[in-house]
């Protein structure tokens, strides 16, 4: 994939250079999942990269090296994401990282549903359910598993991949909007409970419709490049981090001309809907 052997070739000489952590990433054999597991293991980090799909999964995890593990695994299902954080500690020691960033998306209800857009009172309620047990308890799931080995250790860093605030109140745009909502409000209320544990957590979104499966179309041209995920992911899952929680990055906004810290802080504000003089 293009997107992300553009960024291996720099971070691979980047003083955020992560070995000797571990990491978790879901969602990991296509779209932003790839890139984020790519850029965590260009950067030196031990990752356990899991996805349903099986077959995908391998094909991503074979070009990352030796320090990734390729899991099969479901967010919807506690036993899979304990037996994550398991894998994690057996084969690398310990869990630093997890990026909660398996989702499922409009496009799986109607690929047009941009231009004809899915009414609430039309929706199954079960497919409804479908989406808030994957967007926002697939989180809880991995998070509740990850944060007491995390404790143990004193630090750690939760990932959480939710969406543009203006996308999770957008018309026709029920369940992916709430259930994004959710998994936001989740993040909030963890780095709130976790402050002074060094375990942090913040959210990490592309800034926009990102080129990857979950956005239907053929005209990729407006799209955003999954790699702008990568720099912002690698500073956040570094010491460089430590202190850092209760943050929303935007990575479309990350400017790499700049040091990391300051490149953080320009595109960052409040997790959620906090205002920034409440920071």
């Amino acid at each position: 994939m293009a997107h992300r052997r553009e960024f291996d070739d720099r971070m691979i000489e980047s003083p955020l250079y992560l070995a000797g952590t571990a990491a978790i990433v879901t969602g990991a054999a296509s779209g932003l999942g790839e890139v984020m597991a790519s850029a965590l293991a260009a950067a030196g980090a031990s990752v356990v990269a899991a996805d349903v799909n099986k077959s995908a999964l391998d094909a991503v995890v074979s070009s990352m090296g030796q320090g990734a593990v390729p899991v099969t695994a479901d967010v919807t299902n506690t036993s899979d994401m304990e037996r994550l954080v398991d894998l994690c500690v057996a084969n690398f020691g310990r869990v630093d990282v997890v990026v909660c960033n398996a989702g499922v998306g409009m496009s799986s209800i109607r690929r047009d549903y941009h231009s004809n857009p899915v009414n609430f009172w039309e929706l199954d309620t079960e497919l409804v359910r479908r989406f808030l047990d994957v967007n926002t308890l697939g989180p809880f799931r991995l998070a509740r598993a990850a944060v007491p080995k995390m404790l143990e250790q004193g630090w750690g860093r939760i990932v959480s991949v939710t969406t543009s605030l203006s996308t999770m109140i957008r018309v026709g745009n029920c369940p992916y909007g709430p259930s994004k909502a959710g998994h936001e409000a989740l993040a909030a209320i963890m780095a709130g409970e976790l402050k002074g544990t060094g375990v942090t957590v913040n959210v990490l979104v592309p800034g926009g419709a990102a080129d990857t499966p979950l956005v239907p179309g053929t005209d990729r041209s407006s799209l955003i490049n999954p790699a702008v995920m990568g720099p912002p992911l690698v500073w956040l899952a570094s010491r460089e981090s430590d202190g850092v929680t209760a943050r929303r990055f935007v990575a479309r906004d990350w400017n790499d001309a700049l040091l990391p810290a300051e490149a953080a802080r320009q595109c960052s504000s409040p997790i959620a809907w906090g205002r920034e003089e409440d920071g």
